[in-house]
């Protein structure tokens, strides 16, 4: 086909109908070790619209059975002759396993959408920050890709989470467009380093010293979260201890897509509350304090005159871990304390606050 017929063409394509066109598998690309991205054309020749991070829903027959999941365009509008989707293979996973093993170029599926209000087309503002976590980076790319082809010099801060760097979806396509647009400026957070190589980025999981350090003026961003909900509620329960403005916070949840306004779910979040009383009872001393949920168990401690070690006070070094005998606090910590040691009832005393009676070994 020469260039006068595909301009031809061109002209001719009209907006993709997701109700009656067909969608091809017209190119499969590796990303990860377990992601691949699969582009897809119409049928008949047309375009796609929709908005940065919106979503569609795929249709497939596996064994027999008609399936149906949500998957984020991770493509931009921007580029609108092709649609694709960023896909890891979950363990366990039917439709992802089923993408990956026999989805070739090709093959017809079919799609509707686009749906989703996760977008930040819907939320104009000054700055931003993106908040992803593992294959949660699609809407971000979507959005990102989108202000890099429209060439908006709009300030946008991108945290991106994942367990090694081997595990960082489009790195390359991300660096290229923050080394091109200083606006974009671009952090990695990982578990832990590729065995074989070093790391010189953040380690760890993102907590809210790590959030400070890399995008200090957040409480002046519009925020965009995006990964598995444990991710998510690490994030939220960051802002909510800083005071953060959440209804300047968005996110999309990978289990239950939100169509409109009315399929958003209100968290039951814990948010501290200094009007609400509290009790630390010390068991070893016998010290009982009285307190507000906005006080810490080692502010409770210092009151009673007991001494647990502590140095940082941001829950970092886990010098003042204490073992809660029972009761709840809720803890927000920066990585000073292990999975393992909380299901044995440790605690952090300076991150910790006394949700009601609390009684702690000390």
């Amino acid at each position: 086909m020469n260039v006068k017929e595909s301009i031809a063409r061109l002209k001719q394509r009209k907006p993709w109908n997701s109700h009656s066109e067909w969608l091809i598998c017209t190119m499969i690309l590796d990303d990860t070790e377990n992601v691949k991205t699969f582009v897809f054309q119409t049928e008949d020749p047309s375009w796609f619209y929709f908005l940065p991070g919106q979503f569609v829903t795929l249709e497939l027959e596996i064994e027999g059975q008609k399936v149906s999941r949500c998957y984020t365009v991770a493509s931009s509008p921007s580029r609108p002759l092709c649609l694709f989707i960023t896909v890891k293979a979950q363990a366990g996973g039917l439709v992802s396993n089923w993408l990956h093993q026999n989805l070739k170029p090709g093959d017809r599926v079919k799609a509707y959408g686009p749906s989703g209000i996760f977008s930040f087309h819907n939320h104009v503002a000054d700055k931003y920050l993106f908040l992803s976590g593992g294959v949660g980076i699609t809407p971000m790319l979507s959005m990102m890709r989108w202000l890099f082809d429209f060439g908006q010099h709009t300030d946008l801060t991108f945290i991106h989470c994942t367990q090694t760097p081997a595990d960082i979806i489009a790195r390359n396509e991300v660096e290229t467009m923050s080394a091109r647009l200083p606006e974009l400026k671009v952090t990695y957070v990982c578990e832990r380093p590729n065995r074989y190589g070093a790391w010189t980025g953040y380690t760890g999981r993102l907590n809210q010293l790590m959030l400070e350090l890399i995008a200090p003026d957040y409480f002046e961003r519009e925020i965009f979260c995006c990964g598995p909900e444990p991710f998510m509620q690490a994030v939220r329960d960051a802002l909510n201890a800083a005071g953060y403005d959440k209804s300047r916070y968005h996110e999309e949840s990978f289990t239950v897509p939100v169509h409109d306004e009315s399929d958003i779910i209100e968290h039951d979040d814990v948010i501290i509350d200094e009007r609400h009383k509290s009790v630390v009872r010390f068991s070893e001393s016998g010290q009982v304090v009285n307190c507000r949920e906005n006080d810490t168990v080692l502010g409770a401690s210092k009151l009673a005159g007991l001494h647990i070690p502590s140095a940082c006070q941001f829950g970092v070094c886990g010098s003042c871990k204490v073992r809660k005998l029972s009761g709840e606090v809720h803890m927000v910590h920066n990585g000073g304390i292990t999975d393992e040691e909380i299901e044995e009832g440790y605690i952090l005393a300076c991150c910790s606050n006394p949700l009601g009676e609390v009684v702690i070994e000390a």
